[in-house]
């Protein structure tokens, strides 16, 4: 390979490649690459077989470039050098164009008188590129200047607000569509139908032997009345179920049977027995319980 025609080729093969490993395989949203090592290993193998490629041709093209007299070898290389130029003298003079400076042959025209110890000083001009930059640094410090003084962009106090906002938007998204991510701090009364039949058949099928179907209590106390031996309001109820009743009274704590999400259907469909007061009720046990109560 001893054009730049081999090695751009070399490096074009190689990205199409790449693009086209990442394009078929299934890496979900990561890299391809990153996820799964033995591409590498492919693109080793693809680079390689570029490189044979090009020695090959080159091989071959030698071999039939010895083949020819001299007349012909002299106008193959003329054709070759201006391949060469058509294919990167845009290329080249574009870069020329960016430097702004003149070539070594030229130096001398831009030669200053200045002279330290036989060092000389040349008078490029600087490059366009950062001379842009710089332009471009100006505008952007008028811009900044504008939007956030005059026009009371936003700080960065601002930015933290909205950004924490947005934050708890997504927390409460998660939560909702994973309903076993609670506690006893942060359970709510569930008022949808679903949540209380669902609620209801977890009573019926675990605690109607304790406190009767009718929450009128058996062994356990009755959940209609405003007496609560261990606080109520959906917070204590979830509680109480979670940990257990008080110790040596025999409720267990059903935190290891149920899932968070069915002690809080459950919870909720015991706040919903007050106040029916059955005629098979329990005497009251415990101590009046309301919000007000509870928030003294």
């Amino acid at each position: 390979m001893k054009t730049t025609a081999s090695y751009f080729r070399v490096i074009g093969f190689m990205i199409l490649a790449f693009f086209i490993l990442e394009f078929i395989v299934d890496s979900g949203d990561s890299w391809a690459i990153v996820k799964y090592p033995i591409i590498w290993v492919v693109l080793g193998m693809v680079f390689l077989f570029s490189i044979a490629f090009e020695v090959v041709a080159a091989t071959l093209e030698r071999i039939l470039y010895q083949g020819l007299d001299e007349n012909a070898k002299a106008r193959y290389m003329a054709l070759a050098a201006d391949r060469e130029k058509s294919q990167f003298g845009w290329f080249k003079r574009k870069y020329q164009e960016m430097l702004d400076s003149k070539p070594i042959e030229k130096e001398q025209e831009i030669v200053l008188d200045h002279n330290y110890d036989g060092i000389r000083e040349l008078d490029n001009n600087l490059p366009p590129w950062w001379v842009y930059m710089f332009y471009a640094t100006i505008i952007f410090a008028g811009v900044y200047l504008v939007y956030y003084e005059v026009f009371d962009g936003p700080n960065q106090i601002d930015e933290f607000e909205t950004e924490v906002a947005q934050a708890k938007v997504a927390v409460a998204e998660y939560k909702k569509n994973n309903k076993d991510l609670i506690d006893a701090s942060t359970v709510e009364f569930l008022d949808s139908p679903s949540d209380l039949a669902a609620g209801k058949a977890i009573y019926t099928a675990n605690c109607v032997a304790c406190h009767k179907d009718s929450g009128g209590g058996g062994i356990g106390p009755n959940l209609t009345d405003d007496y609560w031996i261990l606080g109520g309001g959906i917070k204590n109820i979830y509680t109480t179920i979670s940990e257990g009743g008080r110790a040596g009274k025999g409720m267990i704590a059903w935190k290891t049977d149920l899932k968070p999400s069915e002690m809080a259907q459950v919870s909720s469909y015991v706040m919903t027995l007050h106040g029916t007061n059955p005629s098979d009720g329990k005497e009251p046990e415990g101590e009046i319980w309301t919000e007000e109560s509870s928030a003294e």
